[in-house]
């Protein structure tokens, strides 16, 4: 036997309608039997009452009948929208990685509208001559859209319509308005809504169908709205992404030209400071050789060999060989500036116990020390016992930096030489400090150039080549340590250095052996 299966009301309108015929039948029968006129009544009012019920009832039915059907519409409303929601999150995520806008309008296949129940699809862009550009068309070619586009701008509603960004549909829109855009589009449903982003209106997305498809709805009409406004969005974030991606290459060709022009200057610094170098010492070897002779006949005056020399004659020998020798002093640190820039000079490294060269400088400036009545503290730890210099040099660092603080620390003050090595490094750091006068901030910026003394009153009075600190700093470079001075006016100044203390240290710290 086939399968019978009744709806709820298809149930109930056949037990009505079989409800219905027993009575009417029951009443037929009475009649006949009844001879009597209250039996007839009373099967009347009986009749009536009955015929009142199946009234009702009957309405009730109607009812459940226009119900159902409600409730099936909206369902299958509900689900249209599931489906369109769920496609256009597919595309949104799609057009949402897209980094420019033709990808964009490329991402918005036939298959988006079609989930969404349209078949025919105008998506424009507007350009910046004010001019339409159809980017999708579905269910139409591309003369039509550009007739229809043309059409449209020669439209002052529409165009009020797109500038004050609202959203129209066959559903809202006047009477006069909907005939337009049928006539234009030959679309009886449609959904228009404009392309947002925060300069705008950048075009509008059109969908609609022919006079035998369902009406749109209010869902269609908000689908279309999130499409419109999900491709402003992606627009605009691909917009910004360009001008950052731009911007970054600009940056990068600004960089590259920069570094280039840098790379020439440093060049040309170093050319300057290679021919100054270069200077330096031929000016240098031209004026040692005048400057011994001189030295020279001045000694053999002095001595009285060639004949007695009077008193005054003497004293101005003397002050000649004492100008000589400072003279000589600014050479010698001339040429060996520039030997140790040039690398030049013959630095002989080797493993140095680090207590007998301090020892040694301190007893070497002992008498300048003793003059100013200064104490003198050496802070060398039994765990520092050795570093990797050549020794010659390396005491030059610590005689000229020591020179330095007894030159500037008062009488009755205090210079304190001290050195430590940081547990796990190879490198020992040693400080030398006093409680001089200080240094201001201004200074000690250019404190390690050549030739640079430091305006202060002892210093006008006390003569200086402006060339120790630079020859320190110098060959503490060589040993590819680091030099730096911490100071302020009136609180003394602290010169720190660092030395590597093993031949691994030395080549770590970026320099190979010396020969």
């Amino acid at each position: 036997m086939p399968d019978i299966t009744l709806t709820l009301p298809q149930t109930f309108l056949l037990l009505v309608t079989v409800l219905i015929v027993i009575l009417a039948g029951a009443g037929y029968l009475l009649a006949l039997m009844a001879g009597k006129d209250e039996t007839i009544r009373q099967m009347k009012s009986a009749h009536n009452k009955l015929m009142r019920s199946f009234n009702e009832l009957d309405e009730q039915a109607k009812l459940i009948v226009r119900t159902d059907l409600e409730l099936n519409k909206a369902h299958e409303e509900l689900d249209k929208r599931l489906n369109g929601l769920n496609a256009l999150q597919r595309t949104s995520r799609q057009i949402s990685q897209a980094l420019n806008e033709n990808e964009i309008y490329q991402k918005l296949r036939p298959s988006l509208f079609d989930e969404l129940g349209f078949t025919r699809v105008l998506v424009a862009s507007l350009e910046k001559d004010q001019t339409m550009r159809p980017r999708v068309t579905i269910g139409f070619d591309a003369p039509q859209a550009g007739t229809m586009l043309t059409q449209l701008l020669g439209d002052e509603h529409f165009k009020t319509a797109l500038a004050e960004s609202h959203t129209f549909s066959s559903i809202n829109v006047s009477r006069k308005t909907k005939e337009k855009l049928v006539a234009i589009f030959e679309a009886e449903h449609f959904v228009l809504s404009p392309i947002l982003t925060q300069n705008g209106c950048i075009g509008f997305v059109f969908t609609g169908n022919r006079t035998t498809a369902p009406a749109v709805t209010q869902g269609d009409e908000e689908l279309i709205a999130i499409l419109a406004s999900q491709i402003g969005q992606s627009i605009e974030n691909a917009q910004l992404f360009e001008k950052v991606f731009r911007s970054s290459q600009e940056l990068e060709i600004k960089v590259k030209e920069r570094t280039k022009q840098l790379a020439m200057a440093l060049e040309q610094v170093k050319e300057i400071s290679q021919k100054k170098t270069e200077f330096i010492s031929a000016v240098s070897h031209e004026l040692r050789t005048p400057l011994t002779s001189i030295k020279g006949y001045a000694a053999i005056l002095m001595t009285g060999k060639i004949g007695e020399i009077p008193a005054a004659v003497k004293e101005r020998l003397a002050k000649i060989n004492t100008h000589s020798d400072n003279l000589v002093e600014l050479i010698n640190n001339l040429l060996d500036i520039a030997r140790i820039e040039s690398g030049r000079v013959e630095m002989k490294f080797g493993l140095h116990s680090v207590r007998p060269v301090v020892d040694n400088v301190v007893d070497l400036l002992s008498p300048q020390i003793s003059g100013k009545n200064i104490q003198l503290n050496v802070n060398i730890p039994p765990a520092v016992e050795k570093f990797y210099v050549d020794v010659s040099q390396a005491e030059r660092i610590f005689i000229n930096l020591i020179s330095n603080a007894i030159k500037f620390t008062p009488k009755k003050g205090a210079i304190t030489v001290s050195a430590s090595s940081a547990q796990g490094r190879d490198t020992i750091t040693f400080s030398v400090s006093d409680t001089g006068i200080g240094i201001a901030e201004d200074d000690i910026k250019k404190l390690f150039d050549e030739f640079y003394r430091v305006e202060n009153e002892i210093n006008q009075n006390v003569k200086g080549t402006g060339l120790g600190l630079t020859l320190a700093k110098n060959i503490v470079e060589a040993h590819r340590g680091k030099i730096w001075v911490n100071s302020q006016p009136g609180t003394g100044t602290t010169f720190t250095f660092t030395l590597p203390a093993s031949q691994k240290a030395y080549d770590d710290m970026g320099g190979g052996r010396q020969k």
